[in-house]
C-alpha cells in the first residue's frame, strides 16, 4: 500500500504545472544565489560552496510550499475520511505521502548536477565534497518536508500549514548559527548553548557539506526525520 500511495502522491505533483514551476523557480533560485550571491566567479576556486551555502534558506520557504499539501488538502475536502476507509495504516500512508515528497525535492537537487559538471569543466574539484554536499541537501529537505508533512497534518488550511512549517524549519536553522548561540551564552551555561545549538540544522549541514559524511550528522537527519513522522501519525490517529 505504501507503493501505491507513493505512485499517487507523487503522480499528482505533475498533473498540475504547480510542479514544473516550481521546478524552474528552484533551479533559477539556487543557481542565481549560488553564482551571483555568492559570488562563484569572483572565487576562482572549483567549488559549489556558494551554491549549497544558500540552499537551508530556499527550503525555508520552498520545502513547505511542496509540504503544506500533503494533508491539509485531504482534511480540507473531506477526502482523509475516505483515504483511511481503505486497507491501509495511518503509518502506510504517512510514509507514501513522505517518500513522494522527498523524491520529489530529490528530483529537483539530483537537476542541478549539470551545475557541478561546469564546475568540472572550469577547474579540478573535490567530488567527493560535491556527492556529500548533495547527500546534506537531500537530508535537509527531506526533515523539512517531515515537519511541514506534521503541520499540514495538524490544519485544514494550507496556508497555515506553510506558515508554520516555515516557522519551525526557520527555529531550526537559527539554533545553529554562532551569532544565535553567542546570544544564548550571555545568560546560559555553554554546555546548554552547546547543546542548544547541536540540534539546529546548520552545525550538522555545515558537516557534510565539507565532505565529512559524519555518522552522527546522517543519524542527527534520520533521527528528527522519523520523530517528526511519528508525530504526524500520532496526530492523524487522535
Amino acid at each position: 500500500m505504501i507503493s501505491a500511495i507513493f505512485q499517487r502522491e507523487f503522480a499528482g505533483y505533475f498533473r498540475t504545472p504547480v510542479a514544473y514551476v516550481f521546478l524552474v523557480v528552484f533551479l533559477l533560485a539556487a543557481s542565481g544565489l549560488g553564482f551571483f550571491a555568492g559570488r562563484f566567479f569572483e572565487s576562482n576556486t572549483a567549488s559549489l560552496e556558494p551554491f549549497f551555502f544558500f540552499h537551508p534558506w530556499l527550503f525555508l520557504f520552498l520545502v513547505p510550499a511542496v509540504g503544506m499539501r500533503l494533508w491539509a488538502e485531504e482534511r480540507r475536502g473531506g477526502t482523509i475520511e475516505l483515504l483511511f476507509t481503505l486497507p491501509l495504516t495511518p503509518v502506510q500512508a504517512v510514509l507514501g505521502k513522505f517518500l513522494a515528497g522527498w523524491c520529489f525535492l530529490a528530483l529537483a537537487i539530483v537537476l542541478t548536477f549539470p551545475l557541478a559538471l561546469t564546475v568540472a569543466f572550469l577547474g579540478s574539484p573535490d567530488w567527493g565534497v560535491i556527492v556529500g554536499s548533495y547527500l546534506g541537501s537531500v537530508l535537509l529537505a527531506g526533515v523539512c518536508l517531515a515537519i511541514t508533512s506534521l503541520m499540514s497534518a495538524l490544519t485544514k488550511s494550507q496556508v497555515i500549514a506553510f506558515v508554520l512549517g516555515v516557522v519551525v524549519c526557520f527555529g531550526f536553522v537559527l539554533v545553529g548559527y554562532s551569532l544565535f548561540s553567542d546570544l544564548l551564552s550571555s545568560f546560559l551555561p555553554v554546555p546548554v548553548v552547546s547543546a542548544i545549538a547541536n540540534f539546529g540544522f546548520i552545525p550538522h549541514y555545515d558537516t557534510i557539506m565539507r565532505g565529512l559524511v559524519d555518522l552522527s550528522s546522517v543519524v542527527y537527519f534520520l533521527s528528527l526525520t522519523g520523530f517528526a513522522l511519528f508525530l504526524n501519525i500520532v496526530a492523524l490517529e487522535r
